[in-house]
């Protein structure tokens, strides 16, 4: 069994397809799938998918996109939603400097946020983070120093130092099809040194679809590419890469029932 930690079912690309997505998705090997949550307004959405599929569970957050429209949105308004049985994660809040670094500090705000209900909840908060990994480090360091919460530094794109910090805080490291691309060979060193049970894979699709699907759109049962090359990465079998990312899946997603 593998598993697609972190997709957008809900987004517009899958809807007029979204059965045989599922049906692919689950033909190629895929137990579970978690479809992240994007807007805490738009959260009935993405429920909606993940109570149409057995196999798909979803998250409530905020995009840093969005966080300056949803700041009034207290952490214990996503609490209760997060007391669903299909909510198995928190986010994907964080930080993304690369198109609205003048939204700094409500990223930031809004991040805490979800970071306390990371911590209340014990639910895993999906980090985003894009050109920030020095505030994203003090920040993850400062809010860990107030309690140790749960959490996926997702779509890994970022430096050496992320990694690690996100490692030594507690965290996991999930690499997408970004991984499999030929420009990629600093995140390949990145991912070549964390430590066996902190990897996770997923597509993040509808975007980022693996080599050598790059160009379309991306599809959870794409991510099989990206276990593909993350365990040439790592110099070990697609079978232990399969078992060890499904394990650590499990471990840090344990609202998801496990069906092995």
């Amino acid at each position: 069994m593998l598993i697609d930690s972190h997709c957008h079912l809900d987004f517009p690309d899958f809807a007029d397809e979204l059965d045989d997505v599922i049906v692919r998705a689950e033909a190629a090997g895929l137990g579970r799938m978690v479809t992240i949550c994007t807007r805490v307004r738009k959260f009935p959405q993405v429920l909606v998918v993940a109570e149409r599929f057995e196999n798909v569970f979803c998250s409530v957050g905020t995009h840093p996109h969005n966080a300056h429209e949803e700041l009034d949105i207290t952490p214990e308004e996503i609490i209760k939603l997060s007391k669903h049985p299909k909510v198995v994660a928190i986010g994907e809040a964080g930080l993304d400097y690369f198109y609205q670094k003048d939204h700094a500090s409500a990223q930031a705000e809004g991040l805490r946020t979800h970071i306390k209900v990371a911590r209340e909840t014990q639910l895993p908060l999906v980090i985003h983070s894009r050109d920030a990994d020095d505030d994203m480090i003090t920040i993850l360091t400062e809010e860990t120093e107030q309690g140790a919460f749960p959490f996926v530094l997702h779509c890994f794109s970022s430096g050496r130092a992320l990694a690690e910090a996100g490692v030594t805080l507690g965290g996991y490291v999930s690499l997408s099809g970004i991984l499999t691309f030929k420009n990629s060979q600093e995140i390949r060193d990145i991912a070549a040194d964390v430590p066996m049970d902190r990897l996770l894979v997923e597509t993040d699709a509808p975007y980022l679809a693996p080599t050598p699907y790059r160009g379309k759109r991306n599809e959870p049962s794409y991510v099989i590419e990206t276990a593909k090359v993350l365990a040439e990465t790592k110099g070990v079998s697609v079978e232990e890469i399969w078992q060890v990312t499904t394990d650590n899946f499990f471990r840090l997603f344990n609202k998801v029932p496990d069906p092995r």
